[in-house]
C-alpha cells in the first residue's frame, strides 16, 4: 500500500482534525501557476504519462540527472515508455524529497493509484494511467474541474494579446483562468534578447516604452487581470535618468550594472505605480540565479533544471524601492517571496514597515517557493510569519507549476499547515478555540485569498 491516508503528514489529532473539519473540501485559488492558457482552452489531451508527469517538469529532469540517467532519456528523443521507466527508477531514492510526495498524491487522487512508483509498477502505472488518459473525463479542463479549482492565475508576457483566455471565458469553463502581467522582458534590460523585445513592439524611445506597459497594464485590467509578477535575480534601486541605458541598449552599446539598475528601478516603479491605480497585487520573487550550467542553456534554454537559490543580499533596496512607492501613495498590494529562506526573517520583518487598511496584511509573505516548496521550506515559512506577522491573514499557497496535476500540493500545504497549528494547540500555546480555529484554517487554505485579490 501506498503512503496517503489520512494520517499523512500529521503527528497530532487535533491538526488531522483541522484538515478534516475545516480544510479539506475547500475550493483552490491558485494565484500564481505557469499553466498554457492555450492547453485550457483547447481543452488540451495528454497523450501518456510521460507527457503528463514529464513533459515539461524541470524539477523531476533534476532528479533524473543526479541520478545519472543520460540526458537523450530525459528531454532527449529518446523513448516516452523508457522515460517514464527512468524516473520510475529515480523514485524510491527520493525518500525526504518532497517529488515522492508529491507524485503519491498525484496517484491516488487522479488516478486512485495507491501502489508506490518503482520500477516493479512501471509498467502496471503505466497502462493504467494511459487507460485513464483517453477518456475525455482527464482532458485538461477537467482535471481543473476535478480538483476543485475556482480561480486561476496564469503568468503572461505584457505584449501577449491574451486571445487564448479571451476564449476560456467565451467558453463558459467554470474555472475562472485569469492573466498575470509579467514585465521581465521589458526591464532586464541588461539579459539576452532585451532590444530585440523592445524593438519587436516598435518601441523606439524610453517614453515610448513608459506609454506601452501603462497600455498593455489597462488592457490586462480590461481581461481581468488582478495580479503582476516580478521575477527579479536582485532587488535593484538606483535613482537617475533611465533615457540614457535604453538609448545606449538600442544602439548596441555596452552599459553598466549601475545605468541598468537606473532602468530597472524606473520601470518597475512605473509598474508599481500603474498596478496601484487599478487594485493589482504586485508580486516580486527574489534568490534565484538561473541558467547556471551554460551548455546546458545553450543546448535546452532556461527553465530546463539548472537554476539554483541565490546568496545576494535583499533588505536595503528592497526597502528602498517599497519606500519610494509608499511615500506617494502608489504602493500596490504586496507579495513578497524569497528562494533563499535566509532571508525568511528579512521579509518577514519588512512586511510591518508598510502595511496599511483597507487592506489586512496588505504586505504578505510569500508562500514557501520553488526550492522551499517541502514540508520543511512550508513549515520555515509560516512560523516566520507567525512569529513576525498575522499568520491568520496569511493568503496560503500556490502551485507554481507547469503540471495540470500539481493540485494536490495544495492538499500537501494544507495538511502541512493544520498540523502546526495543531501542534501549538496542543502545546498549549493557543486555545482550542473552535470558532477562531475554524476562521483562520479556511482563512489561509481560501477565503483570505479570495477576499484579497478581490476575486
Amino acid at each position: 500500500m501506498g503512503i496517503i491516508n489520512d494520517k499523512f503528514m500529521f503527528t497530532n489529532k487535533t491538526g488531522k482534525k483541522l484538515y478534516f473539519d475545516y480544510a479539506k473540501d475547500l475550493p483552490i485559488i491558485d494565484y500564481h501557476c505557469h499553466l498554457s492558457p492555450k492547453m485550457i482552452a483547447e481543452d488540451y489531451k495528454f497523450q501518456d504519462a510521460y507527457d503528463l508527469f514529464l513533459g515539461g517538469d524541470h524539477y523531476k529532469w533534476r532528479q533524473m540527472r543526479s541520478f545519472g540517467i543520460d540526458e537523450k532519456m530525459i528531454t532527449g528523443d529518446g523513448d516516452r515508455y523508457e522515460k517514464w521507466l527512468g524516473f520510475c527508477q529515480v523514485m524510491p531514492y527520493l525518500i525526504g524529497n518532497p517529488l515522492y510526495h508529491w507524485t503519491a498524491l498525484e496517484l491516488k487522487r487522479y488516478f486512485d493509484i495507491d501502489k508506490p512508483l518503482c520500477p516493479e509498477t512501471a509498467k502496471e502505472i503505466w497502462d493504467k494511467v494511459n487507460a485513464k488518459l483517453k477518456l475525455d473525463s482527464f482532458s485538461a479542463k477537467n482535471l481543473i474541474l476535478r480538483s476543485n479549482v475556482e480561480t486561476i492565475c496564469t503568468t503572461d508576457d505584457p505584449a501577449d494579446d491574451l486571445e487564448y483566455h479571451k476564449q476560456i471565458k467565451e467558453q463558459g469553463f467554470k474555472t475562472k483562468v485569469l492573466p498575470t502581467f509579467r514585465p521581465d522582458k521589458a526591464v532586464n534590460i541588461d539579459k539576452d534578447g532585451f532590444t530585440e523585445y523592445i524593438k519587436a513592439n516598435e518601441i523606439e524611445s524610453y517614453s515610448d516604452l513608459e506609454n506601452w506597459l501603462k497600455e498593455r497594464i489597462a488592457y490586462f485590467n480590461d481581461n481581468g487581470c488582478k495580479l503582476s509578477d516580478h521575477g527579479l535575480d536582485y532587488v535593484p534601486f538606483v535613482l537617475g535618468n533611465p533615457e540614457e541605458a535604453f538609448d545606449k541598449a538600442l544602439k548596441g552599446e555596452t552599459i553598466t550594472k549601475e545605468e541598468a539598475d537606473v532602468f530597472k528601478t524606473a520601470v518597475i516603479i512605473i509598474c508599481g505605480k500603474e498596478y496601484a491605480k487599478y487594485d493589482w497585487t504586485m508580486q516580486i520573487h527574489v534568490g534565484a540565479i538561473r541558467n547556471n550550467n551554460k551548455k546546458m542553456f545553450e543546448k535546452l534554454g532556461a527553465d530546463t533544471g539548472f537554476d539554483s537559490i541565490n546568496d545576494l543580499c535583499v533588505a536595503e533596496n528592497l526597502s528602498k524601492l517599497l519606500n519610494t512607492l509608499e511615500y506617494e501613495n502608489n504602493l500596490p498590494k504586496t507579495i513578497l517571496y524569497t528562494l533563499n529562506p535566509k532571508d525568511n526573517y528579512v521579509l518577514g520583518t519588512m512586511l510591518g514597515n508598510f502595511q496599511s487598511g483597507p487592506y489586512k496584511s496588505k504586505i504578505q509573505f510569500g508562500s514557501g517557493w520553488w526550492f522551499n516548496d517541502n514540508r520543511d521550506g512550508m513549515e520555515a515559512q509560516m512560523k516566520a510569519l507567525g512569529n513576525l506577522g498575522i499568520l491568520g491573514k496569511f493568503v496560503g499557497m500556490l502551485t507554481d507549476s507547469r503540471s495540470f496535476v500539481s493540485y494536490p500540493r495544495h492538499e500537501y500545504f494544507r495538511r502541512i499547515m493544520c498540523n502546526i497549528i495543531g501542534e501549538w494547540v496542543e502545546n498549549g500555546e493557543y486555545p482550542n478555540d473552535k470558532k477562531y480555529l475554524k476562521e483562520i484554517v479556511e482563512g489561509i487554505s481560501y477565503r483570505n485569498g479570495k477576499e484579497y485579490f478581490n476575486f
